[in-house]
């Protein structure tokens, strides 16, 4: 909690906003995409499928193949519990909908579907997107097809099973627009998926790491994926780490209240 904290306050200490960004692309990011007002329609469409995992108390037995849970103490957890704890939170929610309104993203990958809201949210973002998710549990999987099917969210594929297995043979076929990590907050599986999604970027794609203050292992794993020299412009959010890998631009990191 302490770190947490900390972290946090040093972000505050070295962020910025709109006023102090001097790159146009990441100018007109932030003032029409980040601080602009969320399609009503969509976040309307969100808080519904939100509602219905929250009212979702069926109990399923969790197979965690990450780093674990802060929160939960059993594998045993029920799904609106994990809709409310480990589901995209509002702020990161209605975020997501405006980046997908904004760049209009078609091919997306999903890595880590959990019981689906995030995946709903890149859905709702763009209807006419091809969105591919993977799920190691096969449990939150289930609940995630049965939310799809609700919703009728037709335009996603889940992919069941680890992501050692199902992630090399999507990004042996598929150049994506947007990929969404959300899966092990773990320093050498975040690398290891970063390097085997290299090969899918476009000049135009969008890495999106969750959690990169989670602890002190996913920073220097954001400093590791900053680094790398095919990284031209990241945005540290706090919440999220987000990559771009533009040839125009000079390689510049920002850090943005948002």
């Amino acid at each position: 909690m302490w770190y947490k904290i900390k972290v946090f306050i040093t972000f505050l200490l070295k962020s910025t906003n709109q006023h102090g960004i001097h790159s146009p692309f990441v100018y007109n990011l932030v003032t029409k995409c980040f601080y602009h007002k969320t399609n009503i329609s969509k976040v309307d469409s969100f808080n519904s499928v939100k509602q219905w995992l929250h009212k979702n108390h069926k109990i399923i037995n969790v197979a965690d193949f990450g780093s674990g849970s802060k929160v939960f103490r059993s594998n045993k957890r029920k799904v609106s519990d994990i809709a409310k704890v480990a589901g995209i939170n509002d702020k990161k929610g209605l975020l997501l909908l405006r980046i997908l309104t904004y760049f209009e993203p078609q091919n997306i990958l999903e890595v880590g579907t959990s019981v689906g809201l995030s995946t709903a949210v890149l859905s709702i973002g763009n209807p006419k997107a091809t969105i591919k998710t993977l799920e190691g549990c096969t449990n939150t999987a289930g609940v995630a097809k049965e939310l799809f099917d609700t919703f009728k969210l037709k335009n996603i594929q889940l992919n069941i099973g680890n992501f050692k297995d199902t992630l090399i043979p999507i990004t042996r076929k598929t150049k994506f627009d947007l990929i969404y990590f959300d899966g092990h907050h773990e320093k050498e599986s975040t690398l290891q998926y970063f390097n085997l999604c290299l090969k899918t970027v476009q000049n135009n794609s969008i890495f999106i790491f969750d959690d990169i203050n989670w602890s002190k292992e996913m920073q220097e794993t954001w400093f590791l994926i900053k680094k790398h020299p095919k990284v031209t412009v990241t945005i540290d959010t706090f919440f999220w780490g987000i990559v771009f890998f533009r040839k125009e631009q000079v390689k510049q990191h920002f850090k943005i209240r948002v």
